[in-house]
């Protein structure tokens, strides 16, 4: 077994009457990449987002590290996410847009910027304004994001989401070589051949509860 990254332990969320997680264990270790499948409203962005911090759960914890979000820390630390799409400021360029969001913590400079926007082929968008954007363009800069300060956890809500077939080929082996280089990476996707080909393992989401859907290697 690997370092573990994430604990999900007895975790539950309900608004009012509506159960939407219902009591989910899972641990997800380092340098593999989770596959999360289910139907719109099955409640894997709710899982993503209680993973995040962005949403405290009503019963139950996740720890990052060994650390309680919530209690030790208010979000997960070290983690890069593109959850339902990002609010990117439309008369800046992708440029600005990622400084102003690095700028938060100060923790790279200006090449590694424009490192992480070649990466995800944006190096020729120059000054053009996000909101100008495709849909694809907008996905990659959420992508860009994700990995502009090399956080060490990546959790991405159909990240393939307005993709042509080159971006989809692009981003599969960008997602492949970040596995290598450590990191954990949790992907949700109704693309079966995405989870097939990038997943070490894969879990299904339906009605809040989480199961083993198998190892994929």
């Amino acid at each position: 077994m690997g370092e573990v990254m994430i604990e999900v332990e007895h975790l539950s969320k309900s608004f009012r009457e509506q159960s939407v997680l219902k009591d989910i264990n899972v641990v997800f270790e380092q340098g593999k990449i989770y596959g999360i499948i289910g139907r719109n409203g099955s409640g894997k962005s709710m899982l993503f987002k209680c993973i995040c911090g962005l949403i405290r759960p009503t019963q139950g914890r996740v720890l990052i590290c060994g650390r309680e979000i919530g209690k030790d820390m208010d979000m997960a630390p070290d983690t890069g996410m593109l959850i339902e799409g990002t609010g990117f400021l439309a008369n800046y360029n992708a440029y600005r847009n990622l400084k102003f969001l690095t700028d938060i913590r100060r923790k790279i400079g200006k090449q590694q910027i424009l490192d992480a926007l070649k990466i995800v082929g944006l190096e020729g968008a120059g000054k053009k304004k996000v909101g100008k954007f495709s849909m694809g363009m907008k996905q990659r800069l959420g992508i860009a994001q994700a990995i502009v300060e090399e956080q060490k956890i990546l959790i991405l809500d159909e990240p393939m989401n307005g993709l042509d077939h080159q971006g989809v080929e692009e981003m599969r082996k960008l997602l492949l070589t970040l596995k290598e280089q450590g990191r954990t990476i949790l992907v949700a996707s109704h693309n079966k051949e995405d989870i097939q080909i990038l997943c070490d393992k894969v879990y299904e989401m339906d009605n809040g509860k989480l199961s083993d859907g198998g190892r994929l290697l």
